[in-house]
Protein backbone atom coordinates (compact mmCIF):
# COMPACT_ATOMS: atom_id res chain seq x y z
CA UNK A 1 0.00 0.00 0.00
CA UNK A 2 1.46 3.34 -1.08
CA UNK A 3 -0.41 5.66 1.28
CA UNK A 4 0.85 5.96 4.89
CA UNK A 5 -1.10 3.85 7.37
CA UNK A 6 -0.04 6.01 10.33
CA UNK A 7 0.21 9.79 10.64
CA UNK A 8 3.07 11.03 12.84
CA UNK A 9 0.70 13.26 14.87
CA UNK A 10 -1.71 10.46 15.84
CA UNK A 11 -2.45 10.28 19.57
CA UNK A 12 -4.39 7.61 21.44
CA UNK A 13 -5.81 8.72 24.79
CA UNK A 14 -3.28 11.55 24.89
CA UNK A 15 -0.25 9.37 24.14
CA UNK A 16 1.87 10.06 21.02
CA UNK A 17 3.77 7.40 19.10
CA UNK A 18 7.05 8.27 17.35
CA UNK A 19 6.72 5.26 15.03
CA UNK A 20 4.42 2.43 13.99
CA UNK A 21 6.55 0.08 16.10
CA UNK A 22 5.78 2.11 19.23
CA UNK A 23 2.06 1.95 18.45
CA UNK A 24 2.30 -1.82 17.90
CA UNK A 25 3.90 -2.23 21.35
CA UNK A 26 1.07 -0.22 22.87
CA UNK A 27 -1.51 -2.31 20.98
CA UNK A 28 0.00 -5.53 22.35
CA UNK A 29 -0.19 -4.07 25.85
CA UNK A 30 -3.91 -3.33 25.31
CA UNK A 31 -4.48 -6.93 24.20
CA UNK A 32 -2.67 -8.33 27.25
CA UNK A 33 -3.92 -5.97 29.96
CA UNK A 34 -6.94 -4.10 28.59
CA UNK A 35 -10.69 -4.41 28.97
CA UNK A 36 -12.74 -6.07 26.23
CA UNK A 37 -13.13 -2.88 24.16
CA UNK A 38 -9.39 -2.13 24.54
CA UNK A 39 -8.48 -5.65 23.43
CA UNK A 40 -10.53 -5.12 20.26
CA UNK A 41 -8.78 -1.78 19.68
CA UNK A 42 -5.35 -3.35 20.12
CA UNK A 43 -6.12 -6.23 17.78
CA UNK A 44 -7.35 -3.91 15.04
CA UNK A 45 -4.36 -1.57 15.32
CA UNK A 46 -2.05 -4.57 14.79
CA UNK A 47 -4.17 -5.72 11.84
CA UNK A 48 -4.11 -2.26 10.26
CA UNK A 49 -0.32 -2.01 10.61
CA UNK A 50 0.52 -5.57 9.50
CA UNK A 51 1.92 -6.61 6.11
CA UNK A 52 -1.39 -7.75 4.63
CA UNK A 53 -3.17 -5.55 2.08
CA UNK A 54 -6.60 -6.31 3.57
CA UNK A 55 -8.51 -6.32 6.86
CA UNK A 56 -11.20 -8.79 7.94
CA UNK A 57 -14.49 -7.46 9.30
CA UNK A 58 -17.75 -9.04 10.37
CA UNK A 59 -21.27 -7.85 9.60
CA UNK A 60 -23.66 -7.02 12.46
CA UNK A 61 -26.16 -9.82 11.77
CA UNK A 62 -29.24 -7.61 12.04
CA UNK A 63 -30.65 -8.81 8.70
CA UNK A 64 -29.13 -12.28 8.57
CA UNK A 65 -26.34 -14.51 9.82
CA UNK A 66 -23.18 -12.53 10.70
CA UNK A 67 -20.39 -13.15 8.20
CA UNK A 68 -16.76 -12.18 7.76
CA UNK A 69 -15.57 -10.31 4.68
CA UNK A 70 -12.19 -9.01 3.55
CA UNK A 71 -11.72 -5.34 2.66
CA UNK A 72 -8.72 -3.96 0.82
CA UNK A 73 -6.74 -1.50 2.94
CA UNK A 74 -6.49 0.92 0.02
CA UNK A 75 -10.30 1.01 -0.13
CA UNK A 76 -10.58 1.42 3.65
CA UNK A 77 -8.10 4.31 3.45
CA UNK A 78 -10.16 5.99 0.70
CA UNK A 79 -13.38 5.57 2.67
CA UNK A 80 -11.85 7.10 5.79
CA UNK A 81 -10.42 9.96 3.75
CA UNK A 82 -13.84 10.67 2.18
CA UNK A 83 -15.39 11.14 5.64
CA UNK A 84 -12.51 13.31 6.81
CA UNK A 85 -12.84 15.50 3.71
CA UNK A 86 -16.64 15.80 3.88
CA UNK A 87 -16.69 16.82 7.56
CA UNK A 88 -13.42 18.79 7.47
CA UNK A 89 -11.73 16.71 10.19
CA UNK A 90 -8.06 17.55 9.85
CA UNK A 91 -5.02 16.59 11.93
CA UNK A 92 -5.31 17.24 15.67
CA UNK A 93 -9.09 16.74 15.55
CA UNK A 94 -10.11 15.68 19.05
CA UNK A 95 -12.41 12.69 18.58
CA UNK A 96 -14.08 10.07 20.77
CA UNK A 97 -14.30 6.39 19.87
CA UNK A 98 -17.29 4.97 21.76
CA UNK A 99 -18.31 2.14 19.40
CA UNK A 100 -17.08 -1.44 19.46
CA UNK A 101 -13.95 -1.95 17.39
CA UNK A 102 -15.21 -5.47 16.64
CA UNK A 103 -17.32 -3.90 13.86
CA UNK A 104 -16.68 -1.63 10.90
CA UNK A 105 -17.93 1.64 12.46
CA UNK A 106 -15.49 1.40 15.37
CA UNK A 107 -12.65 0.26 13.14
CA UNK A 108 -13.21 3.23 10.82
CA UNK A 109 -12.90 5.70 13.70
CA UNK A 110 -9.48 4.21 14.41
CA UNK A 111 -8.47 4.33 10.75
CA UNK A 112 -9.52 7.98 10.38
CA UNK A 113 -7.54 8.87 13.46
CA UNK A 114 -4.44 6.98 12.41
CA UNK A 115 -4.23 8.24 8.81
CA UNK A 116 -5.06 11.90 9.52
CA UNK A 117 -3.37 12.39 12.88
CA UNK A 118 -6.30 12.78 15.27
CA UNK A 119 -6.15 13.15 19.03
CA UNK A 120 -8.34 10.07 19.55
CA UNK A 121 -9.81 9.16 22.92
CA UNK A 122 -11.52 5.84 23.62
CA UNK A 123 -14.17 4.57 26.00
CA UNK A 124 -16.30 1.45 26.29
CA UNK A 125 -19.38 1.35 24.01
CA UNK A 126 -21.84 2.09 26.80
CA UNK A 127 -25.23 3.77 26.45
CA UNK A 128 -23.97 7.25 27.51
CA UNK A 129 -20.25 7.41 26.71
CA UNK A 130 -20.13 11.18 27.38
CA UNK A 131 -21.60 11.08 30.88
CA UNK A 132 -18.40 11.00 32.94
CA UNK A 133 -16.16 12.96 30.58
CA UNK A 134 -15.27 16.59 31.33
CA UNK A 135 -13.59 17.41 28.00
CA UNK A 136 -15.19 18.44 24.70
CA UNK A 137 -14.75 16.72 21.32
CA UNK A 138 -14.77 17.87 17.71
CA UNK A 139 -16.23 14.61 16.42
CA UNK A 140 -17.69 11.25 17.38
CA UNK A 141 -19.92 8.47 16.01
CA UNK A 142 -22.77 6.75 17.85
CA UNK A 143 -25.70 4.41 17.32
CA UNK A 144 -29.23 5.83 17.94
CA UNK A 145 -29.46 4.05 21.32
CA UNK A 146 -26.37 5.94 22.55
CA UNK A 147 -27.58 9.27 21.16
CA UNK A 148 -30.89 8.91 23.01
CA UNK A 149 -29.14 8.28 26.34
CA UNK A 150 -26.54 11.03 25.71
CA UNK A 151 -28.91 13.90 24.87
CA UNK A 152 -28.06 15.95 27.95
CA UNK A 153 -24.32 15.59 27.26
CA UNK A 154 -24.25 16.17 23.49
CA UNK A 155 -23.10 19.76 24.04
CA UNK A 156 -19.65 18.22 24.58
CA UNK A 157 -19.50 17.27 20.88
CA UNK A 158 -19.29 19.63 17.88
CA UNK A 159 -20.12 17.11 15.10
CA UNK A 160 -21.83 13.74 15.52
CA UNK A 161 -22.62 11.03 13.00
CA UNK A 162 -25.30 8.43 13.77
CA UNK A 163 -25.39 5.00 12.15
CA UNK A 164 -26.25 1.38 12.79
CA UNK A 165 -30.00 1.86 12.48
CA UNK A 166 -32.80 4.28 11.68
CA UNK A 167 -33.11 7.39 13.84
CA UNK A 168 -36.60 7.39 15.43
CA UNK A 169 -38.78 10.47 14.82
CA UNK A 170 -38.95 11.24 18.54
CA UNK A 171 -35.16 11.30 18.79
CA UNK A 172 -34.90 13.45 15.68
CA UNK A 173 -37.29 15.94 17.29
CA UNK A 174 -35.20 16.04 20.47
CA UNK A 175 -32.08 16.72 18.42
CA UNK A 176 -33.57 20.03 17.25
CA UNK A 177 -32.83 21.37 20.74
CA UNK A 178 -29.07 20.69 20.70
CA UNK A 179 -26.30 22.77 19.16
CA UNK A 180 -24.29 19.75 18.07
CA UNK A 181 -24.32 19.21 14.30
CA UNK A 182 -25.88 15.75 13.93
CA UNK A 183 -25.92 13.66 10.75
CA UNK A 184 -27.62 10.35 9.97
CA UNK A 185 -25.43 8.05 7.89
CA UNK A 186 -26.23 5.42 5.29
CA UNK A 187 -23.91 2.54 4.54
CA UNK A 188 -23.00 -1.05 5.26
CA UNK A 189 -19.95 -3.18 5.90
CA UNK A 190 -19.63 -3.90 2.17
CA UNK A 191 -19.33 -0.15 1.43
CA UNK A 192 -16.78 0.26 4.23
CA UNK A 193 -18.95 2.30 6.60
CA UNK A 194 -21.15 5.15 5.36
CA UNK A 195 -21.33 6.47 1.80
CA UNK A 196 -24.13 9.04 2.28
CA UNK A 197 -25.30 11.40 5.02
CA UNK A 198 -28.26 13.63 5.86
CA UNK A 199 -28.34 16.48 8.40
CA UNK A 200 -30.73 15.73 11.26
CA UNK A 201 -30.89 19.22 12.77
CA UNK A 202 -30.02 22.84 12.19
CA UNK A 203 -30.77 24.98 9.16
CA UNK A 204 -29.67 22.24 6.73
CA UNK A 205 -31.95 19.55 8.23
CA UNK A 206 -33.16 17.26 5.45
CA UNK A 207 -34.87 13.93 4.72
CA UNK A 208 -32.52 13.45 1.77
CA UNK A 209 -29.28 11.46 1.87
CA UNK A 210 -26.40 13.05 -0.06
CA UNK A 211 -23.39 11.13 -1.35
CA UNK A 212 -19.88 11.54 0.00
CA UNK A 213 -17.22 12.65 -2.54
CA UNK A 214 -16.73 10.50 -5.67
CA UNK A 215 -19.82 8.34 -5.03
CA UNK A 216 -22.81 7.96 -7.37
CA UNK A 217 -26.13 6.12 -7.25
CA UNK A 218 -28.45 4.35 -9.66
CA UNK A 219 -31.53 2.16 -9.28
CA UNK A 220 -32.62 -1.32 -10.30
CA UNK A 221 -35.97 -2.00 -11.99
CA UNK A 222 -37.51 -2.89 -8.62
CA UNK A 223 -36.39 0.40 -7.09
CA UNK A 224 -33.37 -0.83 -5.14
CA UNK A 225 -30.35 1.42 -4.69
CA UNK A 226 -27.11 0.63 -6.49
CA UNK A 227 -23.90 2.29 -5.28
CA UNK A 228 -20.98 3.17 -7.54
CA UNK A 229 -17.88 3.72 -5.42
CA UNK A 230 -14.81 3.19 -7.61
CA UNK A 231 -12.38 4.24 -4.86
CA UNK A 232 -13.98 1.88 -2.33
CA UNK A 233 -15.32 -1.07 -4.32
CA UNK A 234 -14.25 -2.25 -7.75
CA UNK A 235 -17.78 -3.56 -8.37
CA UNK A 236 -21.16 -1.84 -8.15
CA UNK A 237 -22.64 -2.51 -4.70
CA UNK A 238 -26.20 -3.84 -4.99
CA UNK A 239 -28.50 -3.24 -2.03
CA UNK A 240 -31.92 -4.47 -0.93
CA UNK A 241 -32.94 -0.92 -0.02
CA UNK A 242 -35.82 0.65 -1.92
CA UNK A 243 -35.25 4.38 -2.42
CA UNK A 244 -36.67 7.40 -4.19
CA UNK A 245 -33.71 8.39 -6.35
CA UNK A 246 -33.60 12.18 -6.64
CA UNK A 247 -30.31 12.55 -8.52
CA UNK A 248 -27.11 10.55 -9.12
CA UNK A 249 -25.90 11.78 -5.72
CA UNK A 250 -29.07 11.94 -3.57
CA UNK A 251 -31.99 9.75 -2.49
CA UNK A 252 -34.74 9.25 0.06
CA UNK A 253 -34.74 5.91 1.88
CA UNK A 254 -38.08 4.05 1.79
CA UNK A 255 -37.31 0.59 3.18
CA UNK A 256 -35.83 -2.85 2.56
CA UNK A 257 -37.31 -4.78 -0.36
CA UNK A 258 -37.38 -8.00 1.66
CA UNK A 259 -39.61 -6.20 4.19
CA UNK A 260 -42.13 -4.91 1.60
CA UNK A 261 -45.69 -6.04 2.35
CA UNK A 262 -48.08 -6.74 -0.54
CA UNK A 263 -51.50 -6.29 1.03
CA UNK A 264 -54.53 -6.38 -1.22
CA UNK A 265 -52.29 -5.70 -4.22
CA UNK A 266 -50.81 -2.55 -2.63
CA UNK A 267 -47.15 -2.51 -1.63
CA UNK A 268 -46.41 -0.82 1.70
CA UNK A 269 -43.05 -0.29 3.39
CA UNK A 270 -42.85 -1.19 7.11
CA UNK A 271 -40.19 1.48 7.63
CA UNK A 272 -42.55 4.19 6.32
CA UNK A 273 -45.30 3.05 8.70
CA UNK A 274 -42.83 2.90 11.59
CA UNK A 275 -41.73 6.46 10.87
CA UNK A 276 -45.32 7.69 10.96
CA UNK A 277 -46.23 6.13 14.32
CA UNK A 278 -42.88 6.23 16.12
CA UNK A 279 -43.68 9.46 17.99
CA UNK A 280 -46.68 7.79 19.62
CA UNK A 281 -45.19 4.47 20.74
CA UNK A 282 -42.78 4.55 23.67
CA UNK A 283 -41.88 0.85 23.68
CA UNK A 284 -39.60 -0.75 21.07
CA UNK A 285 -41.69 -2.00 18.13
CA UNK A 286 -41.62 -2.85 14.44
CA UNK A 287 -44.04 -3.51 11.59
CA UNK A 288 -44.20 -6.92 9.88
CA UNK A 289 -46.76 -9.07 8.07
CA UNK A 290 -48.52 -12.39 8.14
CA UNK A 291 -50.56 -14.35 5.62
CA UNK A 292 -54.17 -13.34 5.07
CA UNK A 293 -56.72 -15.25 2.97
CA UNK A 294 -58.33 -12.10 1.58
CA UNK A 295 -55.40 -9.67 1.36
CA UNK A 296 -52.56 -12.10 0.66
CA UNK A 297 -50.57 -10.42 3.44
CA UNK A 298 -51.74 -8.25 6.28
CA UNK A 299 -49.84 -5.65 8.29
CA UNK A 300 -49.12 -6.50 11.93
CA UNK A 301 -47.50 -4.59 14.79
CA UNK A 302 -44.89 -6.33 16.94
CA UNK A 303 -44.29 -4.57 20.25
CA UNK A 304 -41.99 -5.21 23.21
CA UNK A 305 -44.39 -5.41 26.15
CA UNK A 306 -45.30 -7.67 29.06
CA UNK A 307 -48.98 -6.87 28.43
CA UNK A 308 -51.12 -8.33 25.69
CA UNK A 309 -52.19 -5.29 23.70
CA UNK A 310 -55.25 -4.90 21.47
CA UNK A 311 -55.88 -2.89 18.28
CA UNK A 312 -58.28 -0.57 20.12
CA UNK A 313 -55.40 0.50 22.41
CA UNK A 314 -53.85 2.27 19.40
CA UNK A 315 -56.94 3.26 17.39
CA UNK A 316 -56.05 6.97 17.56
CA UNK A 317 -52.45 6.32 16.49
CA UNK A 318 -53.56 4.23 13.51
CA UNK A 319 -55.88 6.98 12.26
CA UNK A 320 -52.89 8.72 10.63
CA UNK A 321 -52.27 5.65 8.46
CA UNK A 322 -53.96 4.68 5.21
CA UNK A 323 -56.31 1.71 5.24
CA UNK A 324 -53.62 -0.54 3.75
CA UNK A 325 -50.98 0.62 6.25
CA UNK A 326 -53.04 0.03 9.39
CA UNK A 327 -52.02 -3.02 11.46
CA UNK A 328 -54.70 -5.70 11.52
CA UNK A 329 -53.25 -7.43 14.59
CA UNK A 330 -50.83 -6.73 17.47
CA UNK A 331 -48.38 -9.26 18.89
CA UNK A 332 -46.64 -8.57 22.22
CA UNK A 333 -43.38 -10.14 23.34
CA UNK A 334 -41.69 -9.36 26.68
CA UNK A 335 -38.17 -9.05 25.30
CA UNK A 336 -36.86 -8.48 21.75
CA UNK A 337 -33.59 -9.89 20.45
CA UNK A 338 -30.95 -7.24 19.70
CA UNK A 339 -27.55 -7.01 18.03
CA UNK A 340 -24.63 -5.49 19.95
CA UNK A 341 -25.50 -2.11 18.41
CA UNK A 342 -29.14 -2.39 19.59
CA UNK A 343 -30.67 -3.18 16.20
CA UNK A 344 -33.75 -5.39 16.58
CA UNK A 345 -33.24 -8.88 15.16
CA UNK A 346 -36.60 -8.91 13.43
CA UNK A 347 -36.33 -12.42 12.01
CA UNK A 348 -35.53 -13.92 15.42
CA UNK A 349 -38.41 -12.07 17.09
CA UNK A 350 -40.86 -13.26 14.42
CA UNK A 351 -39.53 -16.83 14.70
CA UNK A 352 -40.25 -16.80 18.44
CA UNK A 353 -43.77 -15.44 17.92
CA UNK A 354 -44.76 -17.78 15.11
Amino acid sequence: MVKPLLHPKFKLNGEAFPSAENLKIHAKHLIEKGKDNEVAIGKFILEWLDENDFITVKTSGSTGTPKEIKLQKKHVFNSANATVTYFDLRENTKALLCLSSEYIAGKMMLVRGMIVGWDLHTTSPEKNPLENRDENFNFTAMVPYQVFHSLRDLHKVKKLIVGGGAVPSELEQQLQKVNTQVFATYGMTETISHIAVRPLNGSEKSAVFSALPKINFSQTENGCLQIHVPEISEETVATNDVVELLSPTSFKFLGRIDNVINTGGVKVHPEVIEEKISLHLKQPFFIASEKDNALGERVILIIESEKQLQLEDYSEVFEMLSAYERPKKIYSIPQFFYTETRKIKRAEVLKKIF
